[in-house]
């Protein structure tokens, strides 16, 4: 029997996908769960139709995030910090603290899980320090740490 999966099924496919698959899983167990629906010709077209819609939103939002990137590659922060000795912060700069800064600065919002900071910066001096908006655009921000 022909089904179109509308669910990912593992070991099977992906959903939007058209399988053959035995009698008895299809009627037994794909279908009773909505795992998928039997391959009519109105499916295959509205499973056409969603692929489309997909396929234009995540080009639509991978614009967008390109050039978020090209803002944030531009944008130097620039942070003013009570130092001791050896140039040694007070404090130190977090991701938190970088993704705020950023926000200000680009008028977009940017998770603190995105900044890709090892560790806090405790010296004075200039970082590069990457922003993962997605998994292939990764931009740099410059971070500057100066004296009060």
């Amino acid at each position: 029997m022909k089904v179109l999966l509308t669910r990912d099924v593992p070991n099977l496919g992906r959903a939007g996908e058209l399988k053959d698959v035995a009698d008895g899983y299809a009627r037994n167990f794909l279908i009773p769960r909505g795992l998928a629906t039997p391959a009519t010709g109105g499916a295959l077209r509205q499973a056409a139709i969603s692929r489309e819609i997909a396929l234009r939103k995540q080009q639509r939002l991978q614009k967008e995030l390109e050039e978020v990137a090209a803002a944030v590659s531009r944008t130097q922060l620039v942070f003013k910090a009570k130092v001791g000795d050896q140039h040694r912060l007070f404090g130190s700069i977090t991701a938190s603290d970088i993704a705020e800064e950023l926000e200000r600065h680009i008028g977009r919002a940017i998770d603190r899980r995105h900044v890709e900071l090892a560790e806090p910066i405790r010296h004075l001096g200039e970082y590069r320090v990457p922003i993962r908006l997605a998994p292939k655009i990764e931009p740099t921000v410059t971070v500057v740490v100066e004296a009060e």
